[in-house]
């Protein structure tokens, strides 16, 4: 499907309106606001759901004998990060310490670049657009499934800008692609005292300091090497002045595995570990594990769909694997639980060493990625309709 240059230039101001003001997870309210006003141009009917999500919903026009209903989805998330920009763009954030980093404002352009190609409906079936809150907060998936909008979906696709292939590339994968991704908490609570008497005192910041080193053998010394897996601490607080021994500290990190095993390996790892260091301190340490993401693990036939619909797009030679599994979650998944879908990588490699990688201030991408997202989004809904009405005739 093509797509004109006047529509590529649109795309590429919308994202950078996107860009210019993000709003964090369930804040997207000027976000939501500019998709409506989209749709509304194009005459595609829509609902809100998940807060500040959308449902829009394209049917198509075609009559025939292969047109049973066939219900198709597209999904592009569109919630920022808490994150300064050092970008220095043109179009950088006006929202102090927020920033679209991940590529969000790419996703929500490129799926009203395909409202744009598909609206006329010159399709069998119909075509539903979800432009998803939360993704970063892990759970507007599934606050969309929560509240019916996967009603009636047969199979599911989205994408996910990847600025380690260059444009016009995509990477398909059948199965698992994405990580378990397990974030935890992690409370000691010890004794306060004075900085000259340790004696006296349970020492929160020793104890966490000896919990975060001890960690990083977890994956080291108790997982099968050739099982991808990492634990993270992104997060540590403790202590108020410089001449006390601070009373309690808090650490949050992430556990992501590629493996059941390995992640259930992990878990239990990291419970032994605090009970050994509360047991030889005498401190209380509380555990919690806060609502993590399965995996994504991508349906062999809607892989096939799409990367079908990605080769005829941009030929066979631009369409790769990612290889090795993702340790970065995926709220898509949460799809995936009850209907087919596939999730796939657009390349979007800016040249040079100019800009940051994903989740950083300096992150950016190559927006000609724009055109190519729109195309396959709109290229990938047709096919599987037409894969769904074989199997319905």
């Amino acid at each position: 499907m093509q797509l004109s240059p006047t529509l590529l230039a649109h795309l590429i101001e919308l994202r950078r309106t996107i860009h210019r003001y993000p709003e964090l997870s369930y804040k997207e309210e000027r976000t939501s606001a500019l998709i409506r006003h989209e749709l509304e141009a194009l005459h595609i009917p829509y609902r809100q759901l998940a807060i500040t999500g959308i449902r829009a919903e394209i049917q198509g026009q075609h009559k025939g004998s292969k047109n049973r209903g066939g219900t198709v989805a597209l999904r592009a998330d569109m919630d920022a990060l808490p994150i300064s920009e050092k970008t220095g763009l043109i179009f950088a954030s006006e929202n102090p310490g927020v920033m679209h980093a991940c590529g969000h404002d790419g996703h929500v352009a490129m799926l009203l670049g395909a409202a744009h190609l598909l609206h006329q409906g010159d399709f069998s079936g119909q075509i539903v657009l979800f432009f998803q809150p939360a993704e970063e907060a892990g759970n507007g998936a599934a606050q969309i499934v929560a509240e019916g909008g996967l009603d009636q979906v047969d199979m599911i696709f989205g994408g996910h800008i990847d600025t380690h292939f260059a444009p016009g590339h995509f990477t398909v994968d059948k199965g698992l692609i994405c990580s378990y991704a397990d974030p935890f908490i992690i409370r000691i609570h010890g004794r306060g005292g004075h900085a000259a008497r340790p004696h006296e005192a349970i020492d929160s910041v020793v104890l966490a300091a000896n919990l975060v080193m001890n960690m990083q053998t977890l994956v080291s010394r108790q997982i099968n090497p050739s099982h991808a897996a990492v634990v993270t601490v992104g997060k540590l607080r403790a202590g108020t002045v410089l001449n006390a021994i601070a009373e309690e500290a808090v650490l949050e990190g992430t556990i992501r595995s590629a493996h059941p095993e390995t992640r259930n390996c992990l878990i239990a790892a990291l419970q032994r570990l605090i009970k050994g260091v509360e047991d030889m301190s005498n401190a209380e340490i509380e555990l919690e594990f806060l609502d993590g993401m399965p995996a994504v693990i991508n349906d062999d036939q809607a892989a096939r769909i799409a990367r079908n619909a990605a080769v005829d797009l941009v030929g066979k030679e631009q369409v790769g694997t990612q290889e090795a599994p993702s340790l970065g979650g995926e709220d898509f998944a949460f799809y995936q639980q009850h209907v087919p879908g596939c999730l796939v990588r657009f390349g979007a490699q800016v040249a040079g060493d100019q800009v940051g990688p994903a989740h950083s201030g300096r992150y950016d991408f190559d927006e000609k990625v724009l055109g190519y997202g729109a195309q396959w989004f709109a290229l990938v809904a047709r096919r599987a309709l037409d894969r769904l009405a074989e199997h319905k005739v």
